[in-house]
């Protein structure tokens, strides 16, 4: 899960950095934080997924006679 906030902070920052660089003159750097954007949203979407999944018990229980 801390990883995942991770992500989103990461994200954020990348879409302040390309929001901030958007004066037309680094279009190719604004459209690699922008791919940074989609990719640290993905990341964190994936990784809060996983770590909110609530997994059953696989233990195989023996019976006691």
């Amino acid at each position: 899960m801390g990883i995942a906030v991770v992500s989103y902070v990461a994200s954020i920052g990348c879409a302040m950095l390309a929001a901030y660089l958007s004066d037309g003159t680094a279009s190719t750097l604004v459209a690699s934080m922008m791919a940074s954007v989609v990719f640290f949203a993905g990341t964190g979407i994936v990784l809060h997924v996983i770590s909110s999944t609530n997994l059953p018990s696989f233990k195989v229980e023996r019976e006691r006679t």
